[in-house]
């Protein structure tokens, strides 16, 4: 056994415990969930956008079904259908209303009680305002309009986009790109070379990266089961040896996927469109760079709360506290943030620091759109702008019904440990 009697100014212990902790507590229950859903979606093989396409009547509850699923891969799959006349705008809200992005992953695997609660909302409120925008319209003409005054959109053709309200393709003859065509690496980022060798060597790591996150899995199990107190600093063949371990070389494994691996082998793009995969090995590839890109903000979530509390003093969940019913308002208005960045951190927050309150969790999960939106952004920013709006329009309802009338809306609801 090697203890580790680390010593280091408070600035580094956090950059260094943030580093060990993020993984085993977040990554692994993440990367295991992904690679079920990845696994699932292997099984299918696209099946599931077909009927979508062939089922009219159900497509605003299919739309939501597909948002329900964890990260952001089934509301992502609506996104080119709308944009091609296949769905209905309605459609759009359902799906992007009901998934919670890639911060799913933590809430799933830290709060469960917590998501199922939470995520039931969302998808109850994403079904009942994409059918009420399909049947009544709700005003998004008049919303069309408005903010096709403020700026005109055009894709990158030249061509300008249609009303939301007209239904039909964002425009006409749009010829999606072939979900398959994935990237394997022609376009590297101007800080990589070409390099068969690390391409070579990114395989390798990545194959080595699912050794060190099954074992961070069974540290994470064993951190909840003894009551999620903190391990002590040690290399060595136990369970605080390790959560140490993998929890740093995990996370180490994980920056080098984010920023360099995933360029050379395949995945130069994570949260894109992915109804099917070729291969098996594809599947855990993917699976992989999705929980690298949530490791990477995991940990820079865990540093941003820490730093801030050591430089502002601030307690975030007395803030919130004192908030009151401004926090689920708070929160709905943090899903006008497209990504899963943001809404990571937040989830982090509720989950791991219980700084949040349940009611601005729900708002949040329905209001925020993760991935799914930029799809929709890159060819019909206007439809993009008006779908986040009517996302966050329930999210706030919901929020705030949430804090007067839920008995369990308090901090720390559903939290495992």
């Amino acid at each position: 056994m090697l203890p580790l009697q680390l010593g280091l100014p408070e600035v580094f212990e956090i950059l260094v415990g943030s580093w060990r902790e993020g993984f085993v507590q977040v990554s692994g229950f993440v990367g295991a969930t992904i690679l079920l859903f990845s696994l699932v979606q292997y099984r299918f093989d696209g099946r599931l956008t077909t009927w979508l396409q062939e089922n009219e009547h159900a497509q605003p509850l299919t739309g939501a079904l597909l948002g329900l699923t964890p990260g952001c891969g089934g509301a992502i799959i609506a996104m080119p259908l709308y944009i091609r006349g296949t769905v209905s705008f309605g459609t759009v809200v359902a799906a992007l209303a009901a998934t919670a992005g890639d911060s799913a992953f933590i809430i799933l695997a830290l709060a469960p009680e917590a998501a199922l609660y939470a995520y039931g909302m969302a998808f109850v409120a994403a079904v009942l305002f994409g059918y009420a925008i399909d049947i009544f319209g709700l005003g998004v003409g008049y919303v069309d309009t408005a903010v096709e005054r403020i700026g005109r959109p055009m894709t990158d053709g030249g061509f300008a986009t249609t009303s939301v309200a007209d239904g039909g393709p964002s425009i006409a003859d749009y010829d999606e790109p072939d979900s398959h065509d994935h990237d394997h690496g022609g376009d590297l980022p101007s800080y990589l070379p070409q390099s068969r060798l690390l391409e070579r060597v990114s395989h390798a790591i990545h194959v080595l990266w699912w050794v060190v996150l099954a074992g961070a899995l069974v540290a994470g199990v064993l951190y909840l089961a003894k009551g999620a107190q903190e391990p002590v600093w040690e290399v060595a063949a136990t369970y605080d040896g390790l959560f140490t371990i993998t929890g740093l070389v995990g996370t180490t494994l994980s920056f080098y996927l984010y920023f360099v691996g995933r360029h050379y082998i395949g995945e130069g793009e994570t949260g894109r469109v992915r109804d099917s995969f070729e291969s098996l090995y594809n599947t855990f590839q993917h699976a992989a760079m999705e929980t690298a890109m949530v490791t990477v903000w995991v940990i820079a979530g865990y540093l941003l709360y820490e730093y801030g509390l050591l430089l502002t003093g601030v307690e975030i969940q007395s803030l919130a506290a004192a908030a009151g019913v401004l926090a689920p308002i708070a929160g709905a208005v943090l899903g006008l943030i497209p990504g899963c960045a943001a809404h990571i951190v937040f989830a982090q927050l509720y989950a791991l620091e219980e700084a949040i309150p349940f009611s601005a969790l729900v708002a949040n999960a329905i209001s925020q759109d993760g991935d799914a939106l930029f799809p929709l952004m890159a060819i019909d920013l206007k439809a993009a702008i008006i779908a986040t709006i009517y996302t966050t329009i329930p999210g706030v309802l919901v929020g705030i019904l949430v804090y007067y009338f839920w008995p369990y809306a308090q901090f720390g609801f559903g939290v495992l440990g």
